[in-house]
């Protein structure tokens, strides 16, 4: 495929627990992001967001590699990947350093930060986001932005802080990189689809960001314009699925199925005369069920996660700053009712977050399921110099890709 000089290729690895999906972008200076390229394997190498199978995961990893590689036409070297999952922990902190030449610059902003980043964690940690949310200038000048050019000899951050466990980090890495893939970056999964589906408002008004997937919920508080918390719940779509298979004693996929076919996260809008057929274990022939029965199991589950997310908000101290109320995506989110059920237990308005500033295959654009996939992309077009991680197949490319790895030593 011919590729314009000034467009740069960018991959997100979204790496979850019931699938990986791996998306390619092309983008260009100050021009959004365009999607040209998906592919997607389901994935049985993690538990809750943890890596528990490194040959599944490397298996599924390739896979959706080689799908998006195909439908985009590229040949991909290197990710922006996806981490979640019970392990991450947060903590708000500051950092002081001094203004080195009277006026702030980039230098000064890079050393608050590690000042802020100088706390004790625990040795099997590490830090994985450290996000200012605002500065301080000389004790007086408070909620500063960006203190670029301005003034001053004392800078003061506050930063949220991210950390996760240094060994499921170091497994995600490993899996990406036996796939003969660099990892650019490892970033928050949370955090990725936040840049996908909020609105400037509602990060300013105050918001809480729950992204619905198989393994995990995870949680992301902004207020002011910045991330103030984040969590990840071990219960999410799965067990949903469980408690289909359980209830009509049928076999996991044909539960997975009726979920996505029949279920409702809303009782009141099944209708009492409407049924549905439930394949049974072994040879027995099939049965059929009131699909009202199978809505009230399933809202049960919802009604849990949604009790856990509002302790989360409450354990957080931010309950009453969120006052655009709730944005839901991911997987889970895409259920008939949630946004009703969850309205009615949280009292406060929500709606479903699909993502948001990019082009490209409507497929991805319009669906919550790859809100963190698209955060990805735009996460790693905003970092600095982004590495060019694709490189053209056909003859020139090919040639080109051998020649590189050969001149790099990895022949």
């Amino acid at each position: 495929m011919n590729r314009k000089g000034d467009k740069t290729l960018i991959v997100g690895l979204d790496i979850g627990t019931s699938k990986v999906t791996a998306l390619v972008g092309e983008y260009a200076p100050g021009e959004p992001v365009e999607v040209i390229g998906i592919g997607s394997h389901e994935s049985r190498g993690l538990r809750r967001g943890v890596v528990v199978d490194i040959d599944s995961t490397v298996q599924s990893i390739q896979r959706a590699v080689e799908e998006a590689e195909l439908m985009a036409g590229c040949e991909v070297s290197s990710a922006y990947v996806s981490i979640s999952g019970s392990h991450i922990q947060c903590r708000n902190s500051q950092g002081v350093a001094p203004v080195r030449d009277g006026e702030v610059t980039h230098a000064d902003l890079a050393h608050v930060l590690d000042a802020a980043k100088a706390v004790a964690i625990p040795a099997d940690q590490r830090i994985l986001h450290a996000v200012p949310r605002d500065y301080v200038l000389d004790g007086s000048q408070e909620g500063i932005r960006n203190p670029i050019g301005m003034t001053g000899v004392r800078l003061e951050v506050h930063a949220h802080l991210v950390t996760c466990a240094a060994a499921a980090a170091a497994n995600i890495s490993k899996c990406v990189q036996k796939c003969g893939l660099q990892v650019d970056e490892l970033l928050l999964g949370v955090l990725a689809s936040s840049h996908a589906v909020l609105t400037y408002d509602e990060r300013e008004l105050g918001v809480v960001l729950v992204d619905m997937g198989a393994g995990t919920t995870d949680i992301a508080v902004f207020v002011g314009g910045a991330i103030a918390h984040s969590a990840s719940l071990p219960i999410a779509g799965d067990k949903v699925t469980e408690d289909i298979a359980h209830m009509l004693r049928t076999p996991t996929p044909h539960a997975e199925d009726i979920k996505v076919k029949y279920a409702c996260a809303l009782a009141q809008l099944a209708r009492a005369e409407e049924s549905i057929q439930v394949e049974s274990v072994g040879d027995r022939p099939p049965r059929r069920l009131p699909r009202h029965a199978l809505a009230q199991a399933v809202q049960a589950r919802y009604e849990e996660i949604f009790e856990m997310v509002q302790a989360e908000l409450r354990r957080s101290g931010f309950e009453q700053r969120v006052r655009a109320g709730m944005v839901l995506t991911g997987g889970a989110a895409k259920m008939e009712g949630v946004v009703e059920l969850a309205e009615e237990m949280l009292q406060m308005p929500v709606r479903v977050g699909i993502p948001q500033h990019v082009g490209g295959l409507g497929e991805v654009v319009g669906n919550p399921v790859h809100a963190t996939g698209v955060g990805l992309l735009l996460m790693g077009a905003r970092m600095e110099s982004p590495k060019r991680a694709v490189l053209p197949t056909g003859k020139v490319g090919g040639v080109l890709g051998k020649a590189l790895k050969w001149f790099r030593g990895e022949f």
